[in-house]
């Protein structure tokens, strides 16, 4: 009991919550829940915002039972004498337990920080917190998110993705992510409701065009490419679980947002980034697209007189990822990250982010810090279509493979919001 009075008092002096900034504690859960996960593995497996979506699901289930402003996505439950932060903050915590039960001390302290409840309130909110976590882990039970899908390399031909290991650093015959296009969404009724339709034919006047931009401002040692672009590049690097979450929780804290909206906010934007991430390789492995580093170094093979090979072309960071290029999986995930945003806090607002380190090359390739940290928009749609278009500076997408990923991410995030959690008729 000591330690935990001890854990309770440090807590305290944090931003856990407050009586006049309530959703506060919301956000802590988000930072810690997030820090955790990109600790155990850098968000290289969907565990991290698929335990952040349950998170705040489950919070958001609580607050419902209590509050009845939207609907739930789980619980149908009638709880008004519950504390609507205590309860939350329970359900909170049987999540983060569940799924990263080393941390047990830190999630402990954090319940413990909204522990002001007492009697039968605080007895109603310990239940309610576990009724909304339990129906939330039940509805994602064999979702497949950790499955592991077989991938078999097609003949080389025009525009089929091939293996390039020593510019992915990956082991012989490794293919990252083939899994993701089968696992169960959040809030999509499949992973190919909103397929997107296929890239250019490698023989069109299309595809040169987009071969020559990329091959021309994503190099390495690009003449063309500004020092704008080059900061973009590598600025919007960073995953969008971290990024936008931050983004998410800087809004929260300025607007001075209201609990439950918050709380459906945060549960509405990790199942965008969740279900993004599933529709988008989805369509990758269904095309299985080449990458520009393929590209360029087979354009004597592919059938394109307007192509022409550079066997020592090289992008600006040096790394190609392995897996299949279109649509681009970045580009879709900030468009339904930031689609989701505008929906809260309205499309026509100037917005800041901070990125202050990126990984320099690929992942465990150490960090780099970035000089300005910061970059500013004018609307949410602007920051994700420039998130998207980073990649072709970058050199390791085509335009095309940007502007569908970001136009399948608009539709993801669209019908996230359209379809869940919805504020509920009479109020």
């Amino acid at each position: 009991m000591m330690k935990m009075a001890l854990a309770f008092g440090l807590l305290l002096q944090g931003v856990a919550w407050s009586a006049e900034a309530p959703a506060n504690f919301v956000v802590e859960w988000n930072k810690q829940l997030l820090a955790a996960a990109e600790a155990e593995d850098g968000f290289m497996t969907l565990k991290g915002v698929r335990t952040a979506a349950m998170m705040h699901l489950a919070m958001h289930d609580a607050l419902s039972a209590i509050r009845h402003e939207y609907a739930p996505y789980a619980l149908q439950a009638d709880a008004p004498d519950a504390d609507p932060i205590f309860a939350a903050s329970q359900a909170a915590y049987e999540i983060a337990l569940s799924q990263y039960p080393k941390q047990s001390v830190q999630w402990q302290m954090l319940l413990a920080s909204t522990a002001h409840a007492s009697g039968a309130a605080w007895q109603r909110s310990v239940e309610l917190g576990k009724a909304a976590a339990t129906a939330v882990l039940d509805s994602r039970k064999s979702d497949k998110w950790d499955s592991q899908a077989e991938y078999r390399f097609h003949p080389m031909g025009p525009g089929v993705y091939a293996e390039f290991r020593e510019h992915s650093g990956t082991p012989e015959g490794f293919v990252f992510g083939a899994g993701w296009a089968t696992v169960k969404p959040f809030a999509l009724l499949r992973p190919d409701q909103f397929r997107v339709g296929p890239p250019p034919a490698i023989d069109s006047k299309e595809y040169a065009a987009a071969f020559d931009e990329v091959k021309d401002v994503g190099a390495f040692a690009s003449r063309t490419r500004t020092a704008n672009q080059t900061h973009l590049a590598m600025w919007w690097k960073e995953f969008v679980e971290a990024s936008h979450n931050r983004l998410a929780r800087d809004l929260v804290v300025r607007d001075r947002l209201e609990l439950t909206r918050a709380a459906r906010l945060f549960a509405l934007l990790n199942m965008s980034i969740f279900d993004g991430y599933v529709s988008s390789f989805d369509s990758k492995f269904f095309y299985n697209h080449w990458r520009p580093y393929t590209a360029i170094h087979w354009a004597d093979k592919d059938g394109n007189p307007a192509t022409e090979l550079d066997a020592q072309w090289d992008n600006l960071h040096k790394h190609t990822y392995a897996f299949p290029s279109y649509p681009s999986a970045h580009g879709t995930v900030c468009g339904a990250a930031m689609t989701v945003m505008a929906a809260t806090f309205g499309e026509k607002r100037k917005i800041w982010m901070e990125t202050r380190e990126v990984d320099k090359a690929g992942p465990m390739s150490g960090k780099i810090a970035m000089n300005p940290s910061t970059r500013s928009f004018e609307s949410f749609a602007a920051a994700a279509l420039e998130c998207a278009m980073s990649r072709v500076y970058l050199g390791i997408h085509f335009r095309y493979d940007s502007v569908a990923g970001n136009e399948l991410g608009h539709k993801v995030g669209g019908y996230v919001v359209e379809k869940y959690l919805t504020p509920v008729r009479g109020l």
